[in-house]
């Protein structure tokens, strides 16, 4: 794997996570939102990655340097989902789209969930940033010796 190989794989991985944090800041910033442009509560969404193809370039090089023939690529964003579980139901009569029941339909976002979603993408953003750091300082120290 090269220098480069490793930046792209890291970036790739930073601009994913990045995106999640994204999804997970417009749910938590929609808990009470009971009505949406399409109708009834927002939807909590969730990003889905999925490994990414390398080149083919990439995957020929690898072939000859005596890989598997399979280059690593990283990851991205397979897909933005709606997360199909029911709204939840709460009694509050007075609330302006509440049913002649006296039930709101609210979003199916648990707080907590969202908030540990959150950290979880933070630290693995934190984890491709020291990735780059290392093989930053790796080829620094490469540059030193060659120098030597």
């Amino acid at each position: 794997m090269s220098f480069l190989s490793s930046l792209g794989i890291s970036a790739s991985g930073m601009t994913a996570e990045r995106l999640r944090m994204d999804v997970v800041a417009d749910n938590l910033a929609n808990v009470n939102t009971t009505r949406t442009p399409g109708g009834g509560p927002f939807r909590r969404r969730r990003v889905l990655f999925e490994p990414a193809r390398a080149a083919f370039g990439d995957t020929l090089q690898s072939a000859r340097n005596g890989g598997g023939g399979e280059a690593l690529g990283g990851v991205r964003v397979a897909a933005i989902t709606q997360d199909p579980s029911a709204p939840r139901r709460v009694y509050d009569p007075g609330h302006p789209d509440a049913r002649p029941d006296g039930y709101v339909e609210m979003p199916n976002i648990a707080t907590v969930t969202e908030m540990v979603d959150m950290m979880t993408a933070s630290r693995a953003y934190e984890a491709n940033v020291a990735a780059v750091q290392s093989a930053k300082h790796m080829a620094l120290k490469a540059l030193d010796i060659s120098r030597g």
